[in-house]
């Protein structure tokens, strides 16, 4: 634990009473009078009362004592002593991520195979996959969106993972619509990215059908990513030999993602999906930004009491012993 002075340069104002003293003219001031030696002995013998100035009043070295203690106390003050704690690195991610997951009707078929082999519905393993990836996050700000018929944003851009985790677990089969809306979630993401303030900006889309009810075609909205700085990275899950809403439209996924720099992948199991994601990690290093500060404890208040201390009990002291030499 170490200390300082945030305003050091006060203490040049140490030997300011001195310099006064040394250097400037006493204060005089003339007016008649007689010098009478032992006057206060004169007085109390005739029973009078001096007025103020007829006796030469001396300093006491115990106010002279007080006076320098406060005097520096008071400079110490003013250079305002501060007690430095621990030095605190704090390491804050310089990228954020949307994670856009679709859960429209088509999730709930049962044809994803998890690490043990078994078959498991789409929605339930990208659950898993997608938590994983969520927690190997630390340090980044990351948002979700669900989309089906319409797209939603489960969480806006936060630090605290297990929020987004939580709230990914929760999220259903159609809760969103039936539909997908593929174009509409990569519209809303760019919304989202409006609040961010960081270079580093990536979206990871994960889809199972063909785009089927967005408002906004998809290939636009790509374009529009591109030119705000967002790169998208496009993962397929769906079959592309169904029908209907479906099939997995791989070359509009891998279009979107070429638009906005970002790439395209199709997985048909767990360890695929995890694999994408390690491969997304690997072409988009975390950029962190390190900030240190070091906690600081004011302490002048210690200083100006104890000049208020000592002038009080210099106070006292001089009273208590002129009233003894009365009595």
């Amino acid at each position: 634990m170490t200390w300082s002075l945030a305003f050091p340069w006060a203490l040049l104002l140490l030997p300011a009473p001195w310099v006064i003293w040394r250097f400037l003219p006493p204060y005089r001031d003339r007016t008649p009078a007689i010098r009478i030696p032992f006057f206060r002995l004169v007085t109390e013998a005739a029973g009078l009362d001096p007025k103020p100035g007829a006796v030469v009043l001396r300093r006491k070295r115990i106010q002279m004592i007080a006076g320098i203690l406060c005097w520096g106390l008071t400079v110490l003050g003013l250079a305002r002593p501060e007690q430095l704690g621990e030095l605190v690195t704090v390491e804050k991610a310089a990228r954020d991520m949307v994670l856009a997951v679709d859960i429209s009707g088509s999730m709930d078929a049962n044809d994803m195979v998890d690490a043990q082999g078994e078959r498991q519905q789409r929605l339930q393993l990208v659950k898993t996959v997608v938590g994983d990836f969520i927690k190997a996050r630390d340090g980044d700000r990351i948002a979700l969106i669900v989309f089906g018929t319409k797209a939603f944003v489960q969480t806006p851009f936060t630090e605290d993972l297990a929020s987004v985790h939580e709230l990914l677990d929760t999220t259903q089969v159609g809760m969103a619509g039936p539909d997908t809306a593929i174009g509409d979630a990569i519209g809303l993401a760019i919304r989202t990215f409006e609040t961010s303030k960081v270079d580093q900006r990536l979206l990871v889309l994960l889809s199972d059908g063909a785009d089927t009810s967005s408002r906004m075609s998809p290939v636009n909205a790509a374009e529009i990513a591109a030119q705000k700085s967002v790169s998208i990275y496009t993962i397929g899950v769906g079959d592309p030999k169904g029908s209907g809403a479906d099939k997995v439209d791989l070359d509009a996924l891998e279009d979107i993602a070429t638009r906005a720099s970002g790439a395209f992948y199709y997985a048909t199991d767990g360890k695929g999906l995890s694999e994408i994601y390690d491969e997304i990690e690997r072409l988009n290093p975390r950029i962190t930004e390190t900030v240190s500060f070091q906690p600081k404890r004011p302490l002048a208040w210690i200083a100006f009491a104890a000049v208020i201390a000592v002038a009080g009990m210099t106070l006292g002291w001089l009273h208590l012993s002129t009233s003894r030499r009365v009595t």
